[in-house]
Formats: C-alpha cells, sequence, structure tokens
C-alpha cells in the first residue's frame, strides 16, 4: 500500500480509475431477492415482460458494486486510511441497465474540497464518478460527498 494520503493530499482534478468486476447472474438475483425484490430483477421471463427484455441488475446494488471496486482501489493507493465515510450522494443516475455478465469499470474526479469550519481534524471532498459497461457505455453518475481525515498533528 502507499503513504496515507490525507484531505490535505487531495487536489481538485485528482482522479483514480478501478475496476474491471463483472457483473455475476446469482449475484444480481440474490441481491434482488434480499432487498430489491422488483421481478425483472429476479427473472428473465418476468424481465421480458418489461422494456428492459431480460434481466438486470438493481440500481443498489451496481452501486454496491461501485463501492467493492472503489475501496479495492482506495486501499492500494492509501487513500482509505483518511476516509471518515460519506455523508450523501449528489446527481445519481442511472443512464441504461447493468446485466448479468456485463464488466464494469470507472472513475472518479475531485471536484470540490472543503475545510470543515466546525471540525478541523476533517473536510469534505466532492467527486464525480462514472461507470461505464464493456462497451464504454455510462451506465451509472454520481457526485458522492465524503469526509476526510485530516494529517495528524505532531505533539
Amino acid at each position: 500500500m502507499s503513504e496515507a494520503i490525507y484531505f490535505e493530499d487531495i487536489k481538485l482534478g485528482d482522479s483514480i480509475s478501478f475496476g474491471p468486476l463483472t457483473v455475476d447472474r446469482d449475484e444480481v438475483i440474490e441481491f434482488a431477492g434480499k432487498y430489491d425484490f422488483q421481478p425483472f430483477h429476479l427473472s428473465d421471463e418476468a424481465a421480458a415482460e418489461t422494456h428492459f427484455g431480460s434481466i438486470i441488475a438493481s440500481g443498489w446494488h451496481t452501486l454496491a458494486l461501485y463501492m467493492k471496486m472503489f475501496l479495492t482501489e482506495m486501499q492500494k493507493h492509501g487513500w482509505q486510511e483518511a476516509s471518515l465515510g460519506g455523508i450523501g450522494i449528489d446527481e445519481l443516475r442511472w443512464l441504461r441497465p447493468v446485466r448479468p455478465d456485463d464488466t464494469l469499470r470507472g472513475t472518479a474526479e475531485i471536484i470540490e474540497t472543503s475545510a470543515s469550519r466546525s471540525r478541523p481534524e476533517m473536510g469534505i471532498v466532492k467527486s464525480k464518478v462514472m461507470l461505464f459497461n464493456q462497451h464504454d457505455e455510462p451506465v451509472l453518475t454520481m457526485i458522492p460527498i465524503t469526509m476526510a481525515r485530516t494529517r495528524p498533528t505532531a505533539a
């Protein structure tokens, strides 16, 4: 793992690429069965009756796959050391269906940073995230808002 990256190290325009990850059909159905049991996530027959035509992953499953890919990459580059979690997502859009056997990849670019006025031990970071399928078609965009730890000061 690389040296830890703290809030002060994060600059506008910094970017990270992550993935790839291939969407597993059994996981699509398992996730949907537990969390988003709409028929077009559970069976090809039900999905065939909709505008989707065949089974698709839940958008929430797609977000979970994003987290898996993104956190895996963050750990390689020292970004997770400073992570204090998220506080929201702006402009979340599911642009096209994600289907079993699609291979996803993504990018995240820092678009805003601001030091906390009330909590000097942290700052706020906004990034523009885009997920793409194997055809380089965008399937999801969003702007996560996260908290990042500032560099510890020597005592």
